[in-house]
Order: C-alpha cells, then sequence, then structure tokens
C-alpha cells in the first residue's frame, strides 16, 4: 500500500467522527480501512468487491443489521 493512495470515507460516516470506513484503489486491488485503525487494511478483488456492492445495494445485507429484508 501506498502512502499516496486516495482514500474515500463513506457517504454513510459522519463527518468528522472516527467511525469511518474508507476505500481507495491499490495496485493489487480495493483497498478497506476502519478510519480507527488506518494501519489494517484489507485488499480485495475488484470484481468481488463489486459483487459486494450490488448485494448490498439489493439489502442483501440488511438482516444483518436488523432491518427487515426486502420482498
Amino acid at each position: 500500500m501506498s502512502r499516496s493512495s486516495l482514500w474515500r470515507k463513506s457517504s454513510f460516516s459522519g463527518a468528522n467522527g472516527p467511525n469511518c470506513v474508507e476505500v481507495a484503489r491499490g495496485a493489487h486491488g480495493v483497498l478497506l480501512r476502519e478510519s480507527d485503525d488506518p494501519r489494517a487494511v484489507l485488499s480485495v478483488d475488484p470484481s468481488r468487491f463489486a459483487m459486494f456492492l450490488a448485494a448490498a445495494r439489493a439489502g442483501e445485507f440488511d438482516a444483518l443489521a436488523g432491518r427487515i429484508p426486502k420482498a
């Protein structure tokens, strides 16, 4: 991971809080980190990350957050 990675914060995170999910483009995949511990970085294959985002947008993980799944 390079120090010059351009990290983007989730739009669901607060403006200035430390509880933020951040994402950046890495040399070998998509990089994810929690702003509480920016040294811990997860690298994910771009196609798998796209599948995760599509599933999240479709509400497939809503039950994990205690929400009622979409019909």
